[in-house]
């Protein structure tokens, strides 16, 4: 097959499936598919709510047609998956999103097809769990009638920087010919090129351990931040001073959120326990880092008692809800359990965050986070900095104090962004 001459349909239309739609949309026909019938309408008009792309960029994207209907997808001869893959309460993966994607795929699946995995899982999965739903759904045969790839997606949701084409992008096939078609089929819009990894297993393991190994790090800073809290030493010189190094890694500490980072490590632990290993240093940077909320909660409540501030019944004011800066999106932000161990000390909690749909935040969390759009002046015993979006980093000392109920009122600076002035605590 030409790559030139590929009918592509992309199975997921969110931060990942829309910017690899556009992209290939101004070169090659693209079906975008997405089983949220308001999603699609969006779309259709020209509005990206994740604000991954632009209207013009939209536009730019002249062979894509988006659409909820699944029977669409027949007209495609290359399948990209890009079903997200979270974990259940467990912490366990949960692949249903996944297997119902390439069921709907399985559907439409002819011979010679090639259907693409971008979706993170764990090594072996792709060809353990959905081989075998298009195998027996579509009545074709692996590797004779349908052949299979695996893309790890990269995307960092927010960062205008690196962008899907951008970003050098791993590539893998189910035979060497699958292989290099998909290798060459992402080489039309991907200018920051390809690595072809010599088998689907190993594009699957290199994804897991790209966001395992930054969790790691992480949770080493978290571990170094907790201690030099307790020792009275400021955590961010220690790393300035530590960071003059040239081989010092530069992390930060932190409430480690979103799609990957808080999320890829357990679907490698997963199939490490599953084959008898116990993979100790991940899971320790994972129990630490997923203890942070907790950690944060009880170091404001602690300065809020030195400060005789009264708790119970005491407000709060969070500013940031997503799990990173400058993006909308609120999957896995650890800020929502900031917000559950304050009000379960029985302080009342107010969050405010500009890039945020109020819609989404009622379905994520029902009626447990309150949003507030503006505010109150003179109100609160305490404001929590948690999100650098830019609104927030460009607030002066006094619009901060300006928040604030009396010279008692806690501020607690997670991201560093603020004058000692005004900070009372650092993470």
């Amino acid at each position: 097959m030409n790559p030139k001459n590929t009918r592509l349909a992309v199975i997921g239309l969110g931060y990942v499936g829309l910017p690899l739609a556009a992209a290939f949309a101004q070169q090659i026909p693209v079906i975008g598919f997405d089983i949220n019938s308001a999603r699609v309408e969006e779309l259709k008009r020209g509005i990206d709510h994740t604000n991954e792309l632009t209207a013009e960029e939209l536009a730019a994207a002249v062979h894509l047609t988006v659409t909820d209907n699944a029977a669409a997808l027949a007209d495609a001869n290359v399948y990209i998956v890009t079903a997200p893959t979270p974990i259940n309460k467990y912490n366990q993966p949960d692949l249903a999103p996944l297997l119902s994607a390439t069921d709907t795929v399985a559907k439409n699946l002819a011979p010679g097809d090639v259907v693409i995995f971008e979706s993170t899982v764990y090594p072996g999965a792709t060809e353990e769990e959905c081989v075998p739903i298009l195998e027996g759904i579509s009545g074709l045969k692996f590797n004779e009638d349908f052949f299979v790839g695996y893309s790890p997606e990269r995307i960092n949701p927010g960062d205008k920087d690196h962008r899907f084409t951008t970003i050098l992008k791993v590539t893998s096939g189910s035979t060497p010919e699958a292989a290099r078609f998909v290798d060459d089929l992402y080489r039309i819009v991907v200018s920051a090129g390809t690595h072809l990894a010599e088998s689907i297993r190993v594009a699957e393991a290199a994804k897991v351990i790209e966001n395992t190994q930054r969790d790691v790090n992480i949770a080493l800073i978290n571990e170094l931040a907790i201690l030099f809290n307790t020792l009275d030493i400021d955590t961010n010189a220690v790393l300035e001073a530590a960071g003059t190094k040239w081989n010092f890694l530069p992390f930060k500490p932190g409430l480690v959120g979103g799609h990957c980072i808080g999320v890829d490590p357990y679907y490698l632990t997963h199939k490490a326990q599953s084959v008898g290993h116990h993979p100790e240093i991940i899971l320790a940077g994972r129990r630490l880092n997923d203890g942070m909320a907790s950690y944060v909660a009880s170091q404001l409540i602690k300065a809020m008692i030195r400060k005789n501030v009264h708790v119970t019944d005491s407000r709060i004011l969070i500013l940031g809800l997503t799990f990173k800066e400058d993006t909308p999106d609120l999957r896995n932000t650890r800020i929502a359990e900031l917000v559950q161990e304050l009000t379960e000390f029985g302080a009342q909690v107010d969050v405010h965050d500009p890039w945020i749909m109020p819609d989404e935040v009622v379905t994520e969390f029902g009626d447990a986070i309150t949003i507030v759009e503006t505010p109150e002046s003179n109100s609160y015993d305490a404001v929590i900095l948690a999100v650098a979006h830019h609104q927030f980093t460009a607030l002066t000392d006094r619009d901060i104090r300006a928040f604030a109920k009396n010279d008692n009122t806690v501020v607690y600076d997670l991201k560093n962004v603020s004058s000692d002035d005004i900070v009372t605590l650092r993470l």
